[in-house]
């Protein structure tokens, strides 16, 4: 079974000099595991809703603006056919994507182990189709966590996003052929951002000699593939065990499992891929036309993504808005890990769009969830979409303003209550909580200006302390047991995990955490929050997978990285502590594209610079960039490339092996709640690397 965002490669011997582990980033698409032998709806020794949690979800019914019907009925709108087949299967021969997996939501009413407004974003992401926009666009939806659409143009079909990976893109557009396409090829790519469930599944409507030949243009936001690439590859391996956590990688779908990810459903287990772009916008505005269709982009940096952009069509007076504006509060902060956004950029962008295009557009759709149609309604979430993000921005800095710090803004910040009237400004993949505290990190950093937390002790340090002064396990957990039996389960929280960090051999005190981070996640209207409680639990209770790590390369993505990008990285691999005492210079000729670096090591630090020649360098070696990427994707060993002289080294090839000696191959298995390493749950564990764009929406 391969990965689906995993881009993990390794040189032997002297070509690990060049081993590189990256991956793919995106907004909200991570990789998904098998769950590991759970029987049922739930992990045997998980406990269902307490009364508690009942409680909370039937009052949190109460809240919700249960009278505003027209998601439904746009969600709807303009379906031509349904996806026959439930299972979409990947080319490796495993399951990519089965909608299957989601029947348990139509059954009707609420769920008791379910946010009753989750349930509802939930069944909208059941559109699993064909479904016409407006005449000439149309969209696949629900074959992956993003959407496909397609505009017509003079010659063929323009796509704008192509989906995660190229099984699900296949069948999309497969689907979209049989019903609309008459025959005619792809004439475009479009990719609107950074995020690689909006490019990885470029295989699929394209060929490699479609690209070389240049039958097909890819367009992109400038400096596209810098920040494609690098986004998140720098600390893929972290951010890859953190998405366990945000997207609830080892849980079931099921009402006390995994529901849905808010901005659609998993993301598919199939192979991703990526073309560069051939054409970059950019101009802030930029108009030219694309396959005779007149189209004006609007560069938004910094917003949902590094890179992104929006499109207007105004011969259709239809507005693309990317993942800019979709069905929900986004992310400013994202718990696999990311650079933190920029609110207020984002919600400037929303207002020129509104004013520049949204005047007299028609038709608004996204890479996300379902159009909107209608001059006014439009409108109307274009400015609630600016509002949102500009109030998160500027209150939340009001709050800090007047003492509130980074530990307190999330009991304290609100959106207002308008906007928690609005469907489309509810938490489904951003929740309140966590972006205000995104915000106070983004201005301030993560120090409350405590001095107590300006240095810490390491949890597990302090720990004992605590446990020690509270009078030991016992009465820890005898409280522990009171607070939760009073459903004050984040309290139950506080205390026992004192105690699982000072015994993290205890099993009492681990299965009491369990219980509470359980409820606590049945709670949450939020996908990232609930998959993250009930995934802490389900690793206390049965222990990190230990079976073995499925990894697999992607040419593509290694390719179309830049040489220096390919340093960088290296340079995070490297183990700076081995490096103590060596050091060297080394000169990187690349002829074929006239690339050259200097390489150095001093200091337990490797650096490059591009555009130098080191004339007293230790080595010197020159390998063509075409057969520098065959190094890089394992497809050959530097070793060879030097005996039949495709390589060259004039000076000390020692060096080589010395670099590869200090290069770690970073385990994506890593303890996060403490004591979970070592039990035994045998289940192939299916990584996803990084977010080349967390690739998050990712």
């Amino acid at each position: 079974m391969t990965t689906r965002r995993e881009f993990i490669t390794s040189i032997p011997s002297a070509g690990a000099a060049f081993a590189v582990a990256g991956g793919l980033a995106w907004e909200g698409s991570p990789a998904r595991a098998e769950p590991a032998t759970l029987p049922g709806h739930f992990h045997p020794k998980g406990k269902g809703p307490s009364a508690h949690t009942l409680k909370v979800l039937s009052e949190a019914r109460n809240t919700l603006p249960l009278d505003d019907t027209r998601d439904l009925e746009e969600q709807a709108r303009g379906l031509i056919a349904r996806m026959p087949d439930k299972q979409i299967m990947a080319d490796a021969g495993n399951v990519a994507f089965d909608m299957s997996d989601y029947d348990f939501l139509e059954a009707e009413g609420d769920f008791d182990s379910i946010h009753p407004s989750m349930v509802r974003i939930a069944r909208l992401n059941n559109n699993y189709g064909l479904y016409e926009v407006i005449p000439g666009i149309y969209q696949v939806r629900g074959f992956d966590l993003s959407d496909m659409t397609f505009v017509r143009g003079k010659t063929g079909w323009i796509i704008f996003d192509v989906m995660t990976t190229t099984e699900t893109a296949r069948a999309a557009w497969q689907l979209f052929q049989k019903h609309v396409g008459e025959g005619l090829p792809v004439s475009a790519v479009i990719y609107s951002h950074t995020h690689g469930d909006h490019f990885g599944g470029v295989r699929g409507v394209l060929t490699e000699a479609d690209v070389r030949e240049s039958r097909v243009e890819i367009i992109a936001p400038h400096d596209y593939m810098q920040f494609a690439i690098s986004e998140n590859v720098y600390a893929g391996n972290a951010m890859n065990r953190r998405l366990f956590y945000q997207y609830g990688l080892l849980l079931p779908a099921s009402p006390h499992g995994f529901v849905t990810q808010g901005l659609g459903h998993r993301v598919p287990a199939g192979a991703t891929s990526l073309f560069a772009p051939t054409r970059y916008v950019s101009e802030p505005i930029e108009e030219f036309e694309v396959d005779g269709v007149r189209m004006i982009f609007q560069n938004t940096p910094n917003t949902e993504a590094p890179r992104e952009m929006n499109t207007y069509i105004p011969d259709m007076k239809a507005l693309w808005m990317a993942e800019n504006v979709t069905a929900t509060l986004h992310n400013i902060y994202t718990l696999r890990g990311a650079q933190v956004r920029d609110p207020l950029n984002w919600s400037k962008y929303i207002n020129e769009a509104l004013y520049r295009f949204g005047q007299e557009a028609e038709v608004m759709f996204a890479s996300h969830h379902w159009p909107r149609w209608g001059n006014a309604r439009i409108r109307e979430v274009l400015r609630d979409q600016r509002d949102l993000y500009a109030h998160m921005n500027n209150q939340v800095l009001h709050h800090a303003n007047q003492g509130v710090t980074i530990n307190q803004v999330h009991n304290v910040y609100q959106v207002p209550r308008t906007l928690q009237a609005k469907w489309h400004c509810r938490g489904y993949h951003g929740s309140p909580e966590h972006n205000a505290r995104g915000v106070v990190q983004r201005f301030l950093g993560f120090w409350d200006c405590n001095p107590t937390t300006l240095i810490p002790l390491s949890p597990a340090e302090s720990a004992p302390l605590y446990v020690e002064m509270m009078g030991g396990a016992g009465l820890i957990l005898a409280k522990a047991a009171e607070l939760h039996e009073a459903g004050d389960y984040l309290r139950a929280t506080e205390i026992l995990d004192k105690l699982v960090q000072a015994e993290p051999d205890n099993g009492a005190a681990k299965d009491a955490l369990a219980d509470a981070f359980e409820q606590i996640g049945y709670q949450q209207e939020n996908p990232g929050l609930r998959n993250s409680f009930l995934a802490a639990a389900y690793e206390l209770r049965s222990g990190i997978p230990q079976g073995a790590v499925t990894s697999s390369a992607s040419p593509d993505v290694i390719r179309a990285m830049t040489t220096e990008l390919f340093l960088n990285f290296l340079a995070i691999r490297m183990d700076g502590r081995r490096a103590e005492g060596l050091a060297f210079v080394m000169n990187l000729i690349t002829p074929d594209n006239g690339e050259r670096f200097v390489v150095e090591l001093a200091n337990e630090a490797l650096t490059n610079i591009q555009g130098f020649h080191a004339e007293d360098a230790d080595l010197t070696l020159t390998v063509n960039r075409s057969d520098l990427e065959r190094v890089m994707a394992g497809e050959v060993e530097l070793e060879a490339l030097l005996a039949d002289g495709t390589a060259r080294a004039e000076g000390d090839p020692a060096i080589l092996g010395k670099l590869a000696g200090l290069m770690v191959d970073f385990d994506p298995r890593f303890e996060i709640m403490p004591g979970t390493v070592g039990r035994t749950v045998l289940a192939e564990f299916h990584p996803f690397d990084g977010d080349i764009g967390a690739v998050a929406s990712e």
